[in-house]
């Protein structure tokens, strides 16, 4: 019962990639399937059920004989308030009789509502993974090959310093390299079984409840917890979290993106080919569409992050209500991050840097970039507060007489004196004032490299 993805108008956006498959409402049905048999199986291991019971139940997945309507189970839900009465009413018609009655033992509904929503978040996460090592490693390449690309530092969206194009795209990474750690981390720490029975003691098994939650998650791959976790939310939040913290450095991403490849900016243009980006009206648009998705992804997830975070006070043993927000919630973010993962994957593999715009643009002020430069030349002579001042005066003079910020400079007896022609034209040489950008991008490298 392989999952589909289940596209939709707006997927290209918001379900782009291999992330969006493992998150459908299909694959999450048959995900809860797989929860029921690695029950049955582990009950069988410990006698506590039929081994024959367990084998009709695997059989009849491994054939795809078993047909779970959609439509039927979302009535379910609206009926019970879960999908799982109608879903063990729709396995029951289908199965043979040993492996019906033994279905479920021991389990609640929301034990597999959860163990599968770790299931799923578990291989969603693996796509997400593997999505952003692609974008991390296409950031990398950037910093390396522009590492000594000059280009406006940007603050308040005015130019500040200069920087270059290799340390905007080592911070991308340092970005990107700390999401894939903390995601990293939740898949194999935080995304574990839930298997506690009606109010997570278990009493249904007697004293062999553990074992079998243990079997489950062997066979599931997910972490075996010390207790049930019911209404205890720190996994689901800890996932949320997670992900709304890298749609948060990806949408960062995106929006220096959207900002660079300005007409004004030209400074990066978005790859893709013939027809992408176009506008319906207007032929010579090239639009950051890419850029544009991973703002879109990043707008939606404070909302949802922050819908998990309001849903885990709950009610003594089960959660009335705040636990069944979270389930499309959860889902739409993994859904969202994959999307986004995909997206930055092959907007940094594709991305077009132009060095020479960026040269151009570091004239754009005529000098005025470096005003902080010169003020530091100027300070061993003048003391630090005058030499702010005075080149503060002289900036303002160049921009309200529309000349050059070197030429008023010289015609200041403090400026010609302290440092000369040569002397200022090195204080105005941005190549001279990068400070340690060099080390930070080979630091960034070093440790994507060691991730």
């Amino acid at each position: 019962m392989a999952p589909d993805n289940e596209g939709g108008l707006f997927a290209g956006l918001f379900a782009h990639g291999d992330a969006a498959a493992p998150v459908s409402d299909r694959a999450f049905v048959d995900a809860m399937v797989e929860v029921e048999l690695a029950l049955l199986q582990a009950l069988a291991e410990l006698d506590l059920a039929p081994a024959d019971a367990a084998r009709e139940l695997a059989d009849a997945v491994a054939s795809g004989q078993l047909k779970l309507d959609l439509t039927e189970l979302g009535r379910g839900t609206g009926e019970q308030g879960t999908p799982i009465p109608a879903f063990l009413r729709a396995l029951r018609r289908q199965l043979p009789e040993n492996a019906s009655a033994h279905l479920h033992t021991g389990a609640t509904s929301q034990d597999v509502i959860d163990t599968a929503m770790m299931l799923v978040a578990h291989r969603a996460l693996g796509a997400v993974l593997a999505d952003l090592t692609a974008a991390a490693d296409a950031c990398a390449e950037q910093a390396h090959v522009y590492r000594g690309a000059i280009v406006p530092g940007r603050t308040l969206l005015q130019q500040a310093l200069p920087v270059t194009f290799g340390l905007k795209a080592a911070a991308w990474l340092s970005g990107l390299d700390g999401a894939r750690a903390d995601l990293a981390a939740v898949r194999e720490g935080e995304l574990a079984v839930q298997f506690g029975g009606a109010v997570g003691t278990l009493a249904n098994l007697g004293d062999r409840g553990l074992d079998v939650a243990a079997g489950i998650a062997r066979r599931l791959g997910l972490v075996s917890p010390d207790l049930p976790w019911h209404t205890v939310r720190l996994r689901p939040a800890r996932l949320a979290s997670a992900c709304g913290a890298t749609l948060g450095v990806l949408g960062k991403i995106g929006r220096d993106v959207v900002l660079l490849a300005q007409s004004e900016l030209a400074e990066v243009l978005e790859g893709g080919g013939e027809g992408r980006g176009g506008s319906s009206t207007m032929p010579h648009k090239r639009n950051p569409v890419g850029a544009i998705g991973l703002v879109a992804c990043a707008q939606r997830g404070p909302g949802l992050v922050a819908t998990m975070l309001a849903a885990m006070v709950q009610e003594h043993e089960r959660g009335a209500g705040g636990w069944q927000a979270e389930w499309d919630t959860l889902l739409e973010l993994l859904r969202l991050t994959g999307s986004a993962a995909a997206i930055a994957r092959e907007l940094l593999g594709g991305l077009q840097v132009d060095p020479e715009k960026m040269h151009a643009d570091m004239e754009l002020t005529g000098g005025l970039v470096m005003s902080e430069s010169v003020a530091a030349a100027l300070a061993p002579a003048l003391g630090r507060a005058a030499a702010q001042e005075l080149v503060e005066r002289a900036a303002r003079r160049a921009v309200e007489s529309r000349r050059g910020f070197r030429e008023v400079l010289l015609e200041l007896p403090e400026v010609a004196d302290s440092l000369g022609a040569d002397g200022l034209d090195a204080a105005l040489d941005p190549a001279g004032y990068l400070g340690v950008t060099a080390e930070l991008i080979d630091r960034a490298l070093a440790a994507h490299r060691a991730g």
